[in-house]
């Protein structure tokens, strides 16, 4: 990524970037894990925001998550999950996401297995 484009994204005020929206229709449901994928001739695309390029030339040549994103632009973690599910509404990503299934831990509120996995993941990574 280009220093530019990494400047712009770290000296706009975050109520810029989404437009002054706090959440977008699927933002909210976009967990940490969540994998970006990027379809095919969306990094030539022209007219996006230094953000929504970003965020395509990172996911350019591997699946990187909402929270790698998130710390590689510096940027808080909503703003990314809205301008990331931005970029889904408009296909130029695929965002992909487990399916939650429910396992009682003992503990109230019962915790997801994808939460789990990726507890243990984030542990053995160490």
């Amino acid at each position: 990524m280009s220093d530019h484009i990494e400047y712009e994204a770290r000296t706009v005020r975050p109520y810029a970037v989404t437009g002054g929206r706090v959440r977008s229709s699927r933002s909210a449901d976009l967990p940490l894990e969540a994998l970006v994928e990027v379809m095919p001739g969306a990094v030539s695309s022209s007219g996006l925001t230094p953000e929504k390029r970003a965020i395509l030339q990172h996911a350019a040549h591997t699946y990187i998550s909402v929270a790698e994103l998130s710390a590689m632009l510096h940027l808080p973690l909503g703003v990314v999950r809205i301008v990331v599910s931005d970029l889904a509404d408009a296909k130029y990503i695929r965002v992909h996401t487990s399916t939650p299934v429910e396992v009682h831990t003992g503990q109230s509120p019962a915790l997801s297995l994808s939460v789990l996995e990726s507890v243990l993941n984030g542990i053995s990574a160490l």
